[in-house]
């Protein structure tokens, strides 16, 4: 069997075990439903949208966050020239899915866009993300101009006290963070938070000035997204953030939804290390933003709700 066909069956045949709460075995995934509002929701085995629309249900459908006439800001990872096959962005299923519905409950506009670290035309549109938000109805918005940007403080921050953030952001009524679960060769994993690094102009500042904790940092961004939703569906496992043949992607068809950007970013991790191995101690970031009290890292007193469809 081909390393590629093997990971995939890791992906699809053993899927089930894969999801890192309680016990790990096959029948807490269905069987298992939480009380009340789910701190974190867990979908596997759908298609990017229906796993998506089935997540937001759980936490009292889109009407709860986005509300008629409000203008609606996405930000996924759009950062790379690279096809959805590739996981290095958001699958743009997920981000057209998400227009739908936020046009559906009533949004008066929905603003797409990412600070590109490939040429940002290219990004966008080899990406897919550019086409689906268009079909979607949403718009497609540049971050690639220094005067899109505003200076922000980061009272909260310890490295950075302060960040040119999209004005997008600053000016919209609500937002949603979008990233994808990968490998990256600096910090080992990256979800929601390392996601963040999308909003602002300045990424050299991450760079010069202890990588982590700056990620930790812009998390405090005091204008926090309503829901982080993490596309798993492809998962880029070796030679990010950008991959480079297909034999790095693993087909683990998943999705988690939260409004805590630690919590989830902490499950997804936990997940990336059933196809790769990783010490979460290695992931910094993570108990330097529960330090800040962006969110919380304790799992096991978390409620979460898993749903295999």
């Amino acid at each position: 069997m081909k390393r590629r066909e093997f990971l995939k069956n890791v992906g699809l045949a053993s899927a089930a075990t894969l999801l890192p709460f309680n016990s790990g075995k096959a029948e807490d995934i269905t069987s298992m439903v939480s009380d009340g509002n789910p701190d974190i929701v867990a979908m596997m085995g759908g298609s990017p949208g229906e796993m998506l629309k089935k997540a937001i249900d759980q936490v009292g459908g889109i009407k709860k966050y986005v509300k008629k006439g409000d203008k609606v800001v996405l930000k996924p990872n759009a950062a790379w020239d690279k096809s959805p096959e590739q996981g290095a962005n958001t699958n743009p299923e997920v981000v057209a899915t998400m227009i739908s519905l936020c046009l559906g409950a009533g949004a008066k506009e929905v603003l797409v866009f990412d600070h590109t670290c490939d040429n940002q035309q290219s990004s966008y549109k080899n990406s897919g993300i550019e086409d689906a938000v268009k079909k979607a109805g949403g718009k497609m918005i540049p971050g690639n101009d220094e005067a899109l940007y505003k200076d922000v403080e980061l009272p909260k921050g310890v490295s950075l006290k302060k960040a040119k953030i999209h004005q997008s952001l600053i000016d919209c009524d609500v937002w949603f963070n979008m990233p994808v679960l990968k490998n990256h060769g600096g910090t080992k994993v990256t979800v929601s938070m390392k996601n963040l690094m999308g909003i602002v102009w300045d990424r050299r500042a991450f760079h010069q000035n202890n990588l982590h904790q700056c990620i930790a940092d812009i998390a405090t961004f005091s204008k926090q997204p309503a829901l982080t939703i993490v596309d798993a569906y492809r998962t880029l496992i070796n030679n990010g953030p950008q991959g480079r043949t297909l034999d790095d992607v693993v087909e683990t068809k998943a999705l988690f939804l939260s409004k805590d950007m630690v919590a989830v970013d902490t499950a997804a991790i936990k997940f990336f290390t059933q196809v790769k191995d990783l010490n979460m101690d290695d992931v910094q970031y993570l108990a330097m933003a529960r330090d800040l009290k962006v969110g919380r890292m304790d799992l096991d007193n978390l409620n979460i709700k898993r749903i295999k469809m």
